[in-house]
């Protein structure tokens, strides 16, 4: 929110809300949509992160964003990337308080991290929501730390699949524009006042059409609850992890190229260079990047072989990368 306007927009959408909480007889709904609330609970994330993590050539030694109070014991939600391989943490509040946060989980399927204060925030968490009754079209908010300036009315403009390149897929991601200034770590709130999405990225294509209009990419909050005890006991969701090959693959002119390949990572030992072609797996053709990490995934947990065919100088070959968990390459033992 950049100006009077946009603020007066914040609170004539809060008001909306307030109004249709009275209407339907329902004053818990005004309580929870209160934008007071909403700014106490929407706190600043900072991480310092192990001097020997393999994440911060990508993403630094010390990183900073959003993060949304869950609990009435201080537990924070923030999107993965913010805190993954930290040793510590602190949590700034909108009364200017700093505090200490211990880590305590990440899942690398979700994108979803969580951090707990050391003492009481006196904010009021923000209730998690069902994201998948967010429609396309539905009004949400956008909300980062940084006090009214930085909430702001969006629009969802699709509900879609999203791959990202660093062998990451969500089924059913949640688009909004306009885009958010400040999107990782921020939350998405409802008509509610509930949670049902964490800000992860900002995108040039939000509503998938190529229609150029820029927005960001929130986590769906469903993803949460089926593993949020694991993450809370054990530092990262239960089951059997996906195999995880270390390549960032660009998709370009319908074809799949290798962009990057993790130093000492299961694909580098198997020879995949920077430059070579992705066709599929095991005689299977990848239609697009979504397909190919799906007929990755399908062979096993990690630690299987995966066959993958590929183009490399000019010839195809099948090239058997043996699998790992990912996890167990991150320096994740901090405060778990």
């Amino acid at each position: 929110m950049r100006n009077a306007d946009d603020r007066r927009r914040v609170i004539a959408w809060v008001a909306g809300v307030l109004a249709a909480g009275v209407l339907a007889g329902d004053p818990a709904i005004a309580q929870r949509a209160s934008l007071d609330d909403v700014l106490t609970a929407v706190v600043h994330v900072k991480t310092f992160i192990n001097p020997d993590a393999v994440t911060t050539e990508n993403l630094g030694r010390v990183r900073e964003g959003s993060g949304i109070v869950i609990d009435d014991n201080g537990l924070i939600l923030t999107i993965g990337y913010l805190m993954v391989e930290a040793h510590a943490a602190e949590i700034a509040t909108s009364a200017g308080r700093t505090v200490p946060a211990n880590v305590v989980g990440y899942d690398y399927e979700s994108g979803f991290g969580l951090l707990r204060a050391t003492e009481p925030l006196k904010a009021r968490p923000i209730p998690l929501g069902k994201s998948g009754s967010v429609m396309e079209g539905d009004p949400v908010l956008a909300a980062s730390f940084g006090g009214a300036g930085m909430v702001a009315p969006v629009r969802v403009v699709a509900r879609r699949e999203f791959a990202g390149g660093w062998e990451y897929l969500l089924d059913d991601a949640i688009f909004t524009a306009p885009p958010h200034p400040a999107w990782s770590g921020a939350a998405l709130i409802d008509r509610d006042g509930k949670l049902v999405g964490v800000g992860s990225l900002i995108v040039g294509d939000a509503t998938g059409k190529g229609d150029g209009t820029a927005g960001n990419m929130f986590v769906p909050i469903d993803r949460l609850p089926p593993i949020l005890g694991d993450l809370i006991a054990n530092g990262r969701a239960g089951g059997a992890a996906r195999p995880w090959l270390g390549i960032t693959t660009v998709e370009s002119r319908g074809r799949l190229l290798v962009g990057q390949v993790t130093p000492g990572g299961p694909a580098e030992q198997a020879g995949i260079q920077h430059g070579d072609e992705i066709i599929g797996v095991n005689g299977a053709t990848a239609k697009n990047l979504a397909d190919f990490y799906r007929q990755v995934w399908s062979q096993g947990s990690a630690g299987t072989i995966v066959p993958l065919d590929i183009r490399q100088d000019e010839r195809k070959r099948r090239v058997e990368v043996r699998s790992m968990n990912r996890l167990d390459r991150l320096k994740l033992k901090s405060t778990y």
